[in-house]
């Protein structure tokens, strides 16, 4: 079952970015890992156990605090797109005239009749 794991984390550096990335990002069943930096959180999301990715990441750095741990948000839905209603103009033909279609002559001929 896919979950979402959300930490707070000092990161005050790029050295401690790199090293939470690599320590969190070689466990298993870890599908995708954000770092919001304004906010200094990591968000890892997969099938990985939320246990483990709170203890590799405590290893690496020291001050873990956990956020939530729960199911990834839904996508927003996309609205349905009407397909728009073809109106193409019908020609009538009158039932006893026979036009056909294989001479050019025989149409211009045709219609006079």
């Amino acid at each position: 079952m896919v979950q979402r794991t959300v930490l707070k984390v000092q990161l005050s550096c790029e050295k401690c970015r790199k090293k939470i990335l690599k320590s969190v990002s070689g466990l298993y069943g870890v599908d995708k890992i954000e770092i919001d930096a304004a906010k200094d959180t990591l968000t890892v999301t997969g099938d990985g156990d939320p246990y483990a990715i709170i203890k590799q990441a405590r290893k690496v750095i020291k001050c873990v605090e956990v956020v939530t741990i729960g199911p990834p948000p839904q996508p927003p839905k996309k609205p349905e797109v009407k397909k728009p209603v073809d109106k193409t103009p019908q020609v009538t033909i009158h039932p006893y005239i026979h036009i056909p279609q294989s001479c050019v002559a025989c149409n211009k001929w045709a219609l006079f009749i």
